[in-house]
C-alpha cells in the first residue's frame, strides 16, 4: 500500500526544495536543486521562471506517478518581495524582478511626495519604502516606468500564489505575503493601504484568501488538496506557534536573518523603525515584529574575501571550531575590524584590516562582529516582553561558532536550535492542515538540541 504523504516545494533564492512528509510530518523523501540566474532587461540577476515552473511539473508529476507515495495534498513555501504578472492569458508579462535590485531615486521621491510623511507611512505599514525589497513599490514603479506593460496585468501575484496558481490556474493573494514589508498593508487598518486604492492597484491583486485554504482538485486524474502558498518566514514561525506554549523569539536563519517576536502587542512606533524593525504576518493576519538582517549574504560574501585573503579553499570556513581562547584573546582588547559589503553599521571601520595571521582568529573576530548585530536585532524585536525562550533554525543553526556566542551573549535567554532544512517546508505543509501539535514536536520532528553558555573562566 502507498503510504499517504503531504508534498512542499520550498522555493529559496538559492536552492529549490522539494519534500515530502508523512502524516506524522516526518521527512520521507527530500531533492534539491540550483538554477543560474537569467537577466532581465537591464542586465539584472533574475530567477529563471521558465526552468523553474518545468522543474516544479517535472518532480510533482514524477512523484505523483511513484509507486511508493500517494500525494494527499501540496503546498508552497517562497521567499518573498516577489511579485509575476500576468495578462489575460496567463502569460508571464516581466521577469522576476529581484528583489535586490535598486529603484530609481526619483520614483522612491515621488512615491514619498504622494504618500508621505515616510516615516508616517513606514509605521502604518510595518515597512520602510525600500524599494524593490518592497513589492508594493514594484508595482508603483511599473505603473510609472512601464505604463505599457502595467495596463496588461491582470493579475500580480506574489511568488508563492504564482506556484499554487500553476497548478491550479486560481489566483489568490493571503496575508503572509502581503504583510511582508510589501508597504502594500496598513496594519493600523487592517486592510490595504489608502495609497494602494488611489493608484488602483488593488484591482490587479486578486481575492484575499486565508493561508490555510487549500482547493481541492482532480489533477492528473488524482483528487489532491492543493495550498495556496506562504510566505517562507511566516511558513517557518508556524510549527512553533502551534507547538510551543510559552512566549519565545525565533531567529530563521538563512540569506536574511530575521529575528521575530510574535508576541508583541505593540503598534511598531518611529524608534522600531529607526532601528530597522518591520511587521511580518502571521497566517491569522497578526503582525509579527520583526528585525532582518542581510547577515546570510554578508556571511557568503566576507568568507569569499577571507578565503581568497588566507589562501585557502571556500569550503574550509565549515570545519572551523568554536576555540575559546582565540575568543578570549579577540575580546580582551577588542575591536571591530570588518567593513561591511551588504549593509552599513555605525561601528564598522572605513575599510577592513585583517591584522592575524591564521583565518581561524581572522573568522572568529568575524563571527563575533556577525553575532554582536545579531544579539542586538534579537533584544530589538523583544522590546519591553520578558521572553526567556530563544529558538533559530535555518543556516546558521549548524554554525558552531554563531551558537556559542549567541548563548554566551545571551545568557539570560533559554537557546534551542532546530533541523536547518525543514523550517519553511513543515510549516507550509501545517499550514494546510488541521493537526493539533504538542510540545513533544519539535524534538520529534525538528531534531531540536538546547544549549548552554560556556564557562567564563
Amino acid at each position: 500500500m502507498r503510504e499517504k504523504v503531504t508534498a512542499v516545494f520550498d522555493i529559496g533564492k538559492t536552492n529549490k526544495k522539494f519534500f515530502l512528509f508523512d502524516e506524522d510530518y516526518q521527512e520521507v523523501y527530500r531533492e534539491y536543486t540550483y538554477f543560474e540566474n537569467v537577466k532581465d532587461e537591464d542586465g539584472y540577476p533574475s530567477e529563471d521562471l521558465v526552468r523553474l515552473k518545468e522543474w516544479l511539473k517535472e518532480v510533482f508529476d514524477r512523484i505523483l506517478n511513484a509507486k511508493e507515495y500517494n500525494i494527499i495534498s501540496i503546498n508552497f513555501s517562497t521567499y518573498g518581495a516577489s511579485l509575476v504578472h500576468l495578462d489575460d492569458n496567463d502569460k508571464v508579462l516581466t521577469p522576476l524582478y529581484n528583489y535586490t535590485k535598486k529603484i530609481p531615486q526619483d520614483v522612491i521621491d515621488s512615491f514619498n511626495e504622494k504618500y508621505g510623511p515616510k516615516l508616517d507611512f513606514s509605521v502604518n505599514t510595518g515597512s520602510p519604502v525600500s524599494g524593490f525589497l518592497n513589492s508594493g513599490i514594484q508595482l508603483y514603479w511599473l505603473k510609472y516606468a512601464k505604463p505599457e506593460i502595467f495596463k496588461k496585468i491582470k493579475y500580480s501575484l506574489h511568488l508563492p500564489q504564482y506556484i499554487s496558481f500553476i497548478f491550479t490556474g486560481i489566483a489568490v493573494s493571503e496575508y503572509t505575503s502581503i504583510g511582508c514589508h510589501s508597504a502594500l498593508w496598513d496594519y493600523t487598518k487592517k486592510d490595504y493601504h489608502d495609497w494602494v486604492y488611489k493608484e488602483e492597484i488593488n484591482k490587479i491583486l486578486p481575492k484575499i484568501v486565508s493561508t490555510e485554504t487549500s482547493i481541492n482538485m482532480n489533477y492528473n486524474g488524482k483528487r489532491i488538496k492543493i495550498g495556496v502558498g506562504i510566505h517562507d518566514s511566516s511558513a517557518a514561525l508556524l510549527p512553533y506557534i502551534r507547538s510551543v506554549r510559552q512566549k519565545f523569539i525565533l531567529v530563521s536563519t538563512g540569506t536574511w536573518s530575521i529575528a521575530m517576536n510574535p508576541f508583541s502587542e505593540e503598534a511598531l512606533k518611529a524608534s522600531d523603525i529607526e532601528l530597522n524593525c518591520i511587521n511580518y504576518m502571521r497566517i491569522n493576519g497578526k503582525a509579527v515584529k520583526a528585525s532582518s538582517l542581510f547577515l546570510g549574504n554578508e556571511y557568503k560574501e566576507q568568507i569569499k574575501r577571507l578565503s581568497d585573503h588566507f589562501q585557502v579553499p571556500f569550503e574550509y570556513h565549515k570545519t572551523i571550531r568554536f576555540d575559546h581562547d582565540i575568543y578570549f584573546e579577540i575580546v580582551q582588547d577588542f575591536e571591530y575590524m570588518y567593513r561591511w559589503i551588504g549593509f552599513c553599521d555605525e561601528n564598522m571601520p572605513k575599510s577592513t584590516r585583517i591584522p592575524y595571521d591564521k583565518f581561524e582568529h581572522a573568522y572568529h573576530q568575524l563571527m563575533v562582529e556577525l553575532v554582536l548585530l545579531q544579539v542586538d536585532s534579537i533584544k530589538t524585536v523583544s522590546g519591553n516582553d520578558n521572553i526567556e525562550k530563544l529558538y533559530i533554525d535555518g543556516g546558521f543553526s549548524d554554525n558552531e561558532v554563531y551558537i556559542q556566542l549567541i548563548s554566551h551573549y545571551l545568557r539570560n535567554m533559554s537557546l534551542s536550535t532546530t533541523d536547518s532544512s525543514l523550517g519553511s517546508a513543515l510549516g507550509a505543509a501545517l499550514c494546510i492542515s488541521d493537526t493539533k501539535l504538542n510540545s513533544k514536536f519539535l524534538r520529534k520532528n525538528y531534531a531540536l538540541k538546547k544549549h548552554v553558555p560556556f564557562i567564563i573562566q
